[in-house]
């Protein structure tokens, strides 16, 4: 066996083994890895029951049901980002700045029948405060542009409609 051929062997070898540990990697991260979705997202893609994700959006104004479960409490609410609405179920106890018309972040789980089971409901920390990714579905479903000024008052995002593009 020549140098060259020796070098390739060696080679061939160090890739194998990196795309393979790479895989590995890859496979892992798959399973542990949560990711955000807007309710609109979760409309057009016909999300599986069953997944754990984040869950984003605005809490609907009148949507906040509270009940008890024996001695846990129970909240349902709609979560919305301005073109979808999802139902949403957590048992525990809500954080103090959850309220209708607060944005808010929700992991948990997506039922057979479109609700989400809420584990953990994260809310904002200010009035001033949004999750880039609402931000972002915000501006994606054409409710809000940036260089317009601030986005519209929570209160209202349930109602918006998309505004008609200029001059057209």
């Amino acid at each position: 066996m020549t140098r060259k051929k020796r070098r390739l062997y060696i080679l061939l070898a160090c890739g194998l083994g990196l795309g393979s540990a790479t895989a590995l990697a890859l496979s892992a991260f798959d399973s542990s890895v949560t990711f955000f979705v807007s309710p609109a997202d979760l409309e057009a893609k016909h999300a599986e029951s069953g997944r754990t994700f984040r869950l984003g959006g605005l809490v609907e104004q009148g949507s906040v049901k509270r009940t008890e479960q024996g001695k846990t409490p129970e909240a349902q609410f709609r979560v919305t980002d301005g073109r979808a609405s999802v139902d949403v179920v957590f048992r525990g106890i809500l954080p103090d700045l959850f309220r209708e018309g607060q944005g808010i972040v929700a992991l948990g789980v997506l039922q057979k029948d479109g609700s989400f089971r809420a584990n953990e409901v994260l809310a904002k920390h200010d009035e001033t405060y949004m999750p880039r990714d609402v931000a972002d579905a915000l501006k994606k479903s054409g409710h809000w542009n940036p260089d317009a000024g601030p986005p519209p008052p929570a209160a209202t995002w349930n109602t918006l409609a998309p505004k008609p593009a200029k001059g057209g």
